[in-house]
């Protein structure tokens, strides 16, 4: 996709908070965001398993509070409510939680841990991501925001019961035509949503025709664009009873819809030590404002790191193209300017709050950042830097 003259189809999907994996994500995060309200250096690592009446919720933990196995049960039950399982074979009130959490490993905390002048070093190696693109305000890819936003505003007809029959599993997936690289038409939206026997799908394909013609650009729609509603014919079966779900098993969903490379691991229930988590915020951070500067319009950055060590090993800039600005003068730029050590990061977007349970489902990235410290990696407050710098 780095070729500005291709055209091209491209697609991207997303999945609601009632889907098994992202009901896992949303209790790691809401028991990371507990941990964090009461300790702010916690060090937390959650993983959370849902199936056919059963929640298990194992992980590592090292905090000054100590969470009691009844009060991880409150969490998670009071998670599952909201979502709004409450019915059928996996609901709130009757679920069988099983909760396994012990002390996080002494030879991880030994290199993660500031000790002396030395800084905090990364709690694991890998490699993390960033990417921008100016195909939406956001600065995301359309074919994802999109299929977020379908999504978001389905799950909140079904909380106010603006659609009738829908229960919280849904999925949207949307395939647009890019002409010279820029989003030119719909192709094709599918939307997937729980429901209730006794709902129709006739009323179900209208209401969301419509509430797509609400969120999509109307410029996009052609006479051959296609919708298609539950296509297997009915999807009553759904959540934890129809699919196991897992921790940090949509992480495509998570980031950028299949439109920038991935580093492989999920962010959900890791505190910001993490670089998995948090390196690929302040990449994102990093891209986002580069894009919005105007010194082009897409951006990938690319961090690496080993554990225990606090600086990153390599910084790469991708400027898929510019033919103006040298990527290896903005990596340099980058390097000198920013503390891209695990403290530089929590610092610099104030990842030591609990912030996190908010970005399980919908998104991490292309949200709006508030007042609060929620989403502060998709602050547009260093953009001039980089014009200063280079335009």
């Amino acid at each position: 996709m780095n070729d500005h003259s291709r055209n091209y189809y491209f697609t991207s999907e997303s999945v609601s908070e009632g889907h098994p994996d992202k009901m896992c994500d949303r209790i790691s995060d809401t028991i990371l965001d507990a941990y964090l309200s009461e300790d702010k250096n916690s060090r937390v690592a959650i993983e959370t398993l849902v199936t056919t009446n059963l929640v298990v919720i194992s992980g590592e933990i090292r905090s000054n509070k100590k969470f009691s196995d009844n009060e991880i049960d409150a969490l998670t039950r009071n998670t599952i409510k909201e979502i709004g399982y409450n019915f059928g074979d996996f609901n709130y009130e009757d679920v069988k939680i099983m909760i396994n959490l012990h002390e996080q490993s002494p030879d991880i905390a030994q290199g993660v841990d500031a000790v002396g002048e030395n800084s905090e070093g990364a709690g694991d190696q890998g490699i993390m991501f960033g990417y921008a693109c100016n195909e939406t305000k956001e600065l995301m890819p359309a074919t994802l925001f999109y299929s977020h936003k379908i999504l978001e505003e389905l799950t909140k007809k079904r909380k106010e019961k603006l659609i009738e029959g829908l229960l919280p599993d849904s999925k949207s997936q949307l395939t647009l035509f890019y002409e010279n690289s820029k989003p030119k038409y719909i192709d094709s939206i599918v939307v997937s949503t729980q429901h209730t026997e006794e709902t129709d799908q006739n009323y179900l394909f209208n209401e969301i025709e419509k509430l797509c013609k609400t969120i999509l650009p109307n410029k996009w729609y052609r006479e051959d664009s296609r919708l298609l509603v539950n296509p297997t014919g009915k999807f009553v079966i759904g959540g934890p009873v129809g699919d196991t779900g897992l921790t940090g098993r949509k992480i495509i969903v998570d980031t950028y819809g299949g439109a920038a490379p991935h580093g492989g691991g999920a962010f959900s229930g890791k505190d910001p030590t993490k670089v998995d988590r948090s390196a690929a915020y302040v990449s994102r951070y990093l891209a986002k404002n580069i894009v919005n500067s105007g010194i082009s319009e897409r951006c990938t950055i690319q961090l690496s790191y080993a554990i225990g060590v606090s600086e990153p090993l390599s910084i790469f800039v991708d400027l898929h193209g510019s033919n103006t600005i040298e990527s290896n003068k903005v990596e340099e730029f980058i390097k000198n300017k920013f503390d891209l050590s695990p403290r530089g990061i929590i610092d610099m977007l104030g990842l030591n709050s609990p912030i996190f349970s908010q970005t399980s489902s919908y998104g991490h990235f292309g949200r709006q950042p508030d007042d609060q410290g929620f989403f502060a990696w998709e602050k547009l407050d260093i953009s001039e830097e980089f014009k200063n710098e280079f335009l």
